[in-house]
């Protein structure tokens, strides 16, 4: 039995809240793999927003692609979406339309603005990627629970 998500199966996963790991390749060093929010949809592409001077911004910057990993651990319905793909974009981040959105995606109205509200936002950057490869698994297929 087939255990990979289809277009719409896998589009739409992406698009709902899941913390994601990010890896980027890091020059003389391992891959750097950390937790990261991040937003999907299929028009724009999949973007982070992180600080322009931070290791996850200079490794961004300088590897001009990255891989984003989001999963549910809910047995026996594990599934996973896996993208990588090259930075289309990147931009300084604005707080209404980049900052304030992603925090509510996260944390909802009332906490997300108590977030953003709280943060600095000087030197955040909007890396956008486009995703080429898509590794899917839905676990739940097999259990028929999907």
């Amino acid at each position: 039995m087939p255990l990979a998500m289809t277009q719409t199966e896998r589009e739409a996963f992406l698009a709902d809240v899941h913390v994601g790991v990010i890896g980027i390749e890091v020059k003389d060093g391992p891959p750097l793999a950390v937790p990261i929010w991040y937003d999907y949809t299929p028009e724009r592409g999949l973007w982070v927003i992180t600080q322009q001077n931070s290791q996850k911004g200079r490794a961004l910057a300088e590897a001009g692609r990255f891989t984003l990993c989001a999963q549910t651990e809910k047995p026996p319905e594990y599934r996973y979406v896996s993208v990588s793909g090259p930075i289309v974009d990147v931009r300084e981040a604005d707080r209404e339309r980049d900052s304030r959105p992603m925090a509510h995606r996260y944390f909802g109205a009332e906490l997300g603005d108590l977030y953003v509200n709280s943060q600095d936002q000087g030197g955040n950057r909007v890396f956008t990627m486009r995703p080429e490869r898509w590794r899917t698994v839905d676990y739940g297929k097999f259990t028929g629970a999907s």
